[in-house]
This record gives C-alpha cells, sequence and structure tokens, in this order.
C-alpha cells in the first residue's frame, strides 16, 4: 500500500497556471465528473475564484493507473509476458546488431531482421494493418514495421538514443490494438537498445496521488512551506510566456530545503507567444535541470498532462514511515464547520488512525474522539481509517478552536511516541489595528478571527485599545495581500463593518538607561519591541531605534534596470548583484528597509516594468535607522491611528503629502476643521477643511442688510461652539491613505 502512494504539490509564481493544472489532473484522473467540473475546482473561496489566485492550500486524493506498464513479473508461474518469444526476438536483434554494425538507416537494420527472423524459424508479418479502436469502435489503422507470431509488435528506429515521447508513442499506438506487448528497438551508436512497452489492464497498477495545490503570491509562502512539508516531490510550474520569476526561485530554495524531488514542466504551451526553448534555457540555468527532466504542458488544453502524471509515479519517492509504530500525524491545517466542529488536515507520518480512536494533541495535551476519518476528494469523503503515508483528515470531537494547532502532532491517546518537529514559527510582517464600527460587535469580532486563525496560521493578534476606535485587536500579517485577504473574509463570511488602520512593520527600541555611569554617559537599557507608532515612548528615553530590512530579489527585462535601480535606491537600498538568467531577463538583489516595501512599492515597481517585473523579499536583519513618529492631528485632536513612523529625511515630505490626502478624504462638517502633521510636538504641515455652509440669508428678501449680518454672526458663533465640542467623522480610506505616495 505505502509504495503505491505519491504525495506531492504544485508550486510556481503567481499566474503560472497552478489551479488550471490541477483541474486537469483531476479531470484527467477521473476524480471529479465531468458534470461537476469547472474552473479553479480546488479554488473553494468566493474570494479565490474573483481574485483568480489561490490564498489556502487544498489537498485533493486521485487514483491513477500508470499509462506504461513497466516489464514486472506478474507472477512466479506466469514469469514476463511472452517471456519465451521475447528472448527469441533479442537474439535476432543482437545478431543483426553484431554482423551489420553500427550507422545504417532504419531500412537496412528492417531487411536484415526480416531475414535473420527467418533463418531463424520466427513466424512475423511485415507492415501488417491493424486496426486502432476507441471505446469499441474502429477509428483508424496502424502500420507496425513487424507483428510477430500474432503477439509482439516489434517497432525499429536507427537514432542516436530513444527519448520518453518514442515510448508514449508506441504505447499509445499499443493501447488503440488489441496486443498487449510492444518491443521498441533503437539500433543505435552504443549498441541495440531493447524496450519493453505493455499494455495490459489486468497488469496496471494503481496508485493513491495525493496533491496540495499552492497559493503563488508571496504573502503566502507560509502556506507552501507547510505544503511541502506534508509531501515527498513538487512539480515545478512556469508559464513558458513568462519565464522564470521571482517567487519561482523562492519555491524552489523552499522545497531543495524539505528535500524534495522537483519535476520541471513549462505550463502554457499552447499559448501563441509561448518560447519553450528561452524558458528551458532559464530553468537550467536557475536550477541546474536537464533538458530532458522538463517536461511540456498545457493546463488548458491537457497536452502533456498524463506525462506530469507519469512522471510523479516514476520520479517521486514513496512515503516514509512505519506502520507498526505508534501513529504519528502531522497536522498541516485545519478548519472548522459549526456542525462537525474543529475539522484537522493531516499527513500520517507512522501506524494509522481510525474511527472512534481516542486521540491525542501533543502541543495541547488535549484528548478528543476521532468522530470521523476520511479523504479529500476533493469534498470530505470518509473511510474507515488513514494508514502510514496517507493524507486525509479527522473530524475531532472539540469545539474549541485554539486546542487543535496547525504543526501540532496527533496521536493515540493511550500511545507512547515523539512529538514531529512541526513547522518553524512564522513571523507577521506587516501588522495594523482591526476594530469594528459599532463596539458591540467587538465579541463578534474575537469569535471571527478565532476561527479564522485555525485555517490561517500565519494570523496573529491581540486585544489593543485606541481611544479613537475603540476596543480592537492589533493584528500581525504576511503581506498587504494578506492584509487584504483577511479584512474580506471577515467582512464576508463573518458580516462584520470593520476599520481598518494603516499598515506598520515591527521596530525594536533601545532605551537610555535610567542610571548614568561615572564618567556622566548614558549606557544602553532594555529592548522593547512595538508594532504600532502609539507604542513608542518618549524620543527622550530612546537610544536608537532599529528597523526590519529584507533582502530583495527583481526579476526583470534589462531595458527596466535604470528605473528599477533608480526606485531601489529612493527607497533608501543598498543595490547588491545583477546577475542574468537569459540575455533579455535580470536577476537584481538588493537590501532595503520592509516599511519601503510594505507601502507602495509593488505598484510602483510593475509601473516601472511595465507590469513585467516580479518580486520576492525576505526578512534579513534589524538596522539602526534615524526615525521619527509622525503624528496626525484632526481638529487639534491626535488620531493615534494614522500616525506613522517614518525616516527623519522625508518626514516633512511625508507629513505635507498626508495632510493633503486627508483633506481631500475627510468630509466637510459644519465647523471648520485643521488638519495638522506634526513631529515631537511640532507642525510640520497643515490643511484646513472649510465649513460647510448653509445660506441662512436664503429667507430674507429684500429689507435691512442689518438683519443679513446679523444671521451671519449668529451662524459663525454657533460653528465655533459646535467646532470646540464636536467630533470629526473619519472614513476608511483615510486610515489607508498612507498606502498610497
Amino acid at each position: 500500500m505505502q509504495s503505491k502512494i505519491r504525495n506531492f504539490c504544485i508550486i510556481a509564481h503567481i499566474d503560472h497556471g497552478k489551479s488550471t493544472l490541477a483541474d486537469r489532473l483531476l479531470e484527467m484522473t477521473s476524480t471529479v465528473s465531468k458534470r461537476e467540473m469547472k474552473e479553479q475546482l480546488l479554488d473553494t473561496m468566493d474570494l479565490e475564484r474573483e481574485r483568480g489566485i489561490t490564498i489556502k492550500l487544498q489537498p485533493v486524493r486521485m487514483l491513477y493507473k500508470t499509462q506504461t506498464n513497466a516489464d514486472k513479473t506478474q507472477t512466479d508461474a506466469d514469469g514476463l509476458l511472452y517471456a519465451d518469444l521475447t528472448y527469441k526476438i533479442r537474439g535476432a536483434i543482437f545478431e543483426v546488431r553484431k554482423q551489420l554494425g553500427t550507422g545504417h538507416k532504419e531500412i537496412v537494420y528492417q531487411k536484415a531482421l526480416e531475414l535473420e527472423f527467418k533463418n531463424r524459424g520466427i513466424q512475423f508479418e511485415k507492415e501488417k494493418i491493424l486496426d486502432v479502436s476507441y471505446k469499441g469502435q474502429k477509428v483508424g489503422i496502424y502500420k507496425p514495421d513487424f507483428l510477430v507470431e500474432n503477439k509482439v509488435i516489434l517497432e525499429l528506429k536507427a537514432l542516436p538514443f530513444l527519448g520518453k515521447k518514442k515510448e508514449r508513442q508506441t504505447w499509445h499506438y499499443l493501447r488503440g490494438t488489441s496486443y498487449k506487448l510492444a518491443l521498441l528497438v533503437n539500433f543505435s551508436p552504443n549498441g541495440a537498445d531493447i524496450k519493453r512497452i505493455i499494455y495490459d489492464e489486468s497488469r496496471s497498477e494503481e496508485y493513491i496521488l495525493n496533491l496540495i495545490d499552492t497559493p503563488g503570491h508571496v504573502d503566502f509562502t507560509y502556506e507552501v512551506s507547510r505544503s511541502l512539508a506534508a509531501c515527498e516531490g513538487a512539480i515545478l510550474l512556469v508559464d513558458a510566456t513568462q519565464g522564470v520569476e521571482a517567487q519561482t526561485l523562492a519555491n524552489v530554495h523552499l522545497a531543495q530545503q524539505n528535500k524534495l524531488k522537483i519535476i520541471p514542466v513549462i505550463n502554457k504551451i499552447d499559448l501563441p507567444n509561448a518560447d519553450v526553448e528561452k524558458t528551458a534555457d532559464e530553468i537550467i540555468k536557475a536550477f541546474g535541470f536537464e533538458q530532458d527532466e522538463i517536461l511540456l504542458a498545457s493546463g488548458k488544453t491537457g497536452e502533456g498532462v498524463m506525462d506530469i502524471l507519469d512522471a510523479v509515479v516514476e520520479r517521486i519517492p514513496e512515503p516514509r514511515g512505519n506502520t507498526n509504530q505508534p501513529l504519528r500525524a502531522l497536522i498541516f491545517d485545519s478548519s472548522y464547520d459549526i456542525h462537525r466542529g474543529v475539522i484537522a488536515f493531516v499527513r500520517i507520518v507512522d501506524g494509522e488512525v481510525k474511527k472512534a480512536d481516542r486521540i491525542k494533541m501533543f502541543g495541547t495535551n488535549t484528548q478528543a474522539d476521532a468522530l470521523e476519518v476520511g479523504y479529500f476528494n476533493p469534498k470530505l469523503s470518509p473511510s474507515s481509517g488513514l494508514k502510514t503515508g496517507e493524507i486525509g483528515y479527522i473530524q475531532t470531537s472539540l469545539r474549541n478552536v485554539r486546542l487543535v494547532r496547525v504543526g501540532d502532532t496527533v496521536t493515540l491517546g493511550s500511545a507512547q511516541a515523539q512529538p514531529l518537529p512541526g513547522y518553524k514559527q512564522v513571523k507577521p510582517m506587516v501588522y495594523a489595528s482591526i476594530f469594528p464600527t459599532s463596539g458591540d460587535d467587538y465579541p463578534l469580532l474575537r469569535d471571527a478571527i478565532d476561527k479564522l486563525k485555525l485555517n490561517d496560521a500565519a494570523l496573529e493578534f491581540e486585544p489593543e485599545s485606541i481611544p479613537a476606535l475603540g476596543f480592537g485587536f492589533r493584528t500581525g500579517f504576511l503581506g498587504l495581500l494578506h492584509m487584504d485577504i483577511v479584512q474580506e473574509r471577515l467582512t464576508r463570511e463573518y458580516n462584520l463593518d470593520l476599520v481598518l488602520t494603516a499598515p506598520s512593520v515591527e521596530y525594536k527600541i533601545n532605551m537610555k538607561n535610567a542610571r548614568l555611569a561615572e564618567d556622566g554617559e548614558s549606557r544602553r537599557g532594555p529592548q522593547k519591541i512595538i508594532h504600532t507608532p502609539a507604542e513608542l515612548p518618549d524620543p527622550s528615553f530612546i537610544e536608537s531605534i532599529e528597523e526590519p530590512w529584507v533582502s530583495v530579489e527583481i526579476l526583470v527585462p534589462q531595458t527596466y534596470i535604470g528605473g528599477i535601480l533608480e526606485l531601489i535606491t529612493g527607497r533608501r537600498g543598498i543595490y547588491n548583484n545583477m546577475d542574468y538568467l537569459s540575455n533579455e531577463r535580470v536577476l537584481i538583489t538588493a537590501e532595503m528597509p520592509l516599511a519601503n516595501i510594505i507601502i507602495d512599492f509593488y505598484d510602483k515597481l510593475k509601473s516601472i516594468s511595465s507590469g513585467y517585473a516580479s518580486l520576492n523579499y525576505e526578512l534579513m536583519d534589524y538596522r539602526p535607522g534615524d526615525l521619527v513618529k509622525l503624528d496626525i492631528l484632526v481638529a487639534t485632536e491626535l488620531v493615534d491611528a494614522l500616525s506613522m513612523i517614518v525616516h527623519r529625511d522625508v518626514s516633512v515630505a511625508e507629513g505635507r503629502s498626508l495632510v493633503e490626502k486627508l483633506k481631500s478624504l475627510i468630509p466637510k462638517q459644519q465647523f471648520e476643521i485643521a488638519i495638522q502633521a506634526a513631529i515631537g510636538g511640532k507642525v510640520i504641515a497643515r490643511e484646513t477643511i472649510s465649513a460647510m455652509r448653509k445660506d441662512v440669508t436664503a429667507k430674507l428678501y429684500g429689507g435691512d442688510v442689518t438683519r443679513k449680518m446679523k444671521l451671519l454672526e449668529k451662524q459663525k458663533k454657533g460653528k465655533k461652539r459646535l467646532k470646540r465640542i464636536g467630533s470629526v467623522d473619519i472614513p476608511q480610506e483615510a486610515f489607508l491613505a498612507v498606502l498610497k505616495r
């Protein structure tokens, strides 16, 4: 059983066709009927289908019978299929090779073999017309070089070497006929190569293929890493029209770290602008694959997809693990069902689990009943149990979502087993605060985030309170897209109306020591970590501020190099290196402050490169910077949610830009509103929103002008009083104004 399991995932840059290829794999393995088939079948969330991207990893189990039946023994009694006849044919072939040598044309070997068969008394028919059938109906004819004793088809070649395509072609010919065995013979410069190709339904082997479809965006790299930990192999998909891109490089490095067998595939070969040769050269140069390792396919038309399935069986190793050991299962994802409770997605590393088993989660030391176990087909399909090497789900009896953690180990309640290593704890890159617009919705928001956290392990949150916005949660995300997706899911799936503050990064604050040394100089005190500008201590207590820096990889056509380098240096970046993947495409590596990437760097990058550049980045370290807190005051009230931490050199420009944006976003009130940007109490920029004026003199007609002046003066006094006691409604767009510079 274990030897017939293959666990693999598809990794690629965003939009390279992972979900479309997954659709074809499901279709060609008959996992999903044509009636149920739809595009992006594994993208189950509405958001994924609308945006055309994969957000969540999604497992599915397929059953596949290999196309090429390997040359294996049926039983000791039967031996090889047509063994005696095969040996007779081989003898004739080797005699021809011995007598003629190498370098002749195919027709020469064909005539010589014809004579040798006659000499040895082997019955044969030359170029006999065979019917080719499809579902029991004749659809064509096929003429092999020889049909030997009406049992074995023989095809001759005289090529430098035999490739997989020739073997596949012969297999397809064989499948269309009523015969079971073909010998593909090549008189190459190195000798006579003989390939036994069998098509026999009784001999075909069925394999269990567990596929995990993964996201491609840099924000969801953690989803990819968890998928890789549950697999032994990966299909590396590269778009033939785009070539190798930044996230392709990052995903391959992840797969190599997990020691996975990688199958490179060039996708979208059906498109008119596909450049297969150039893409193959980039793959070879970037990753060191051999030319014959690379497969060609079209996820849209299905061309080459059967070759991918065969490569999965042939190249990816069977899962390791011991069936006789106590159960150890890795939780790689989970979900919450209002009727079923918590459902753990698991990879069985050792042992097995059955329905009604008493299971235990190591991390929380929680025990529960396995109410149901089963597979993903792709819907949840119950089974009697899950064995070593398999991927499936366990429906627990738990209702508390915090008791089942991604990366935890499941074992049987009474078993003595060691926990698995689990996953490296993911570290958020971006922080923002989430608040319900109505304070009464705070408990609903807490419950919603708790449930979202169950199948979004990268999400971090803790309660916080801001005077202007009330109670909410400071939340950590992997990037701006992740933040956007979380907000959208909370709004859609839990019907919440929310306000998000401007995003920030984590800073390390080195505090001054309260006590002075004997020489009178201050020494560094404790280090404080903050995630929002509101947490920044008084500047007089700060020794230094350290900000996160990231290593950046940008793949771009060489014509845009100048603009990209200018963008990097303009964001305080440090250019490191430039490596040509081809004559036209360059990999630029640099170092940059993370805060200067999360705002609008990606949009600017795409704009400068006409959409051709791709980006990947990883956290490097923390470095001191001359940073200051930029406060925003609206109607003289400090709005913490609009504050930012910026570099001193750009603080005035940032302040001026932000107040101008806020002026256009905050609606007019019945009183004048001053919007100010300040650093350390000093105002550096100001804009004023004029009052919304009501024409109090509209009812007057004619008469004394003093009456008109009296009404206007009364209106002015009323506005002064309103300004003093009034509050300004700040829309959500204003909090996100910092995202656009």
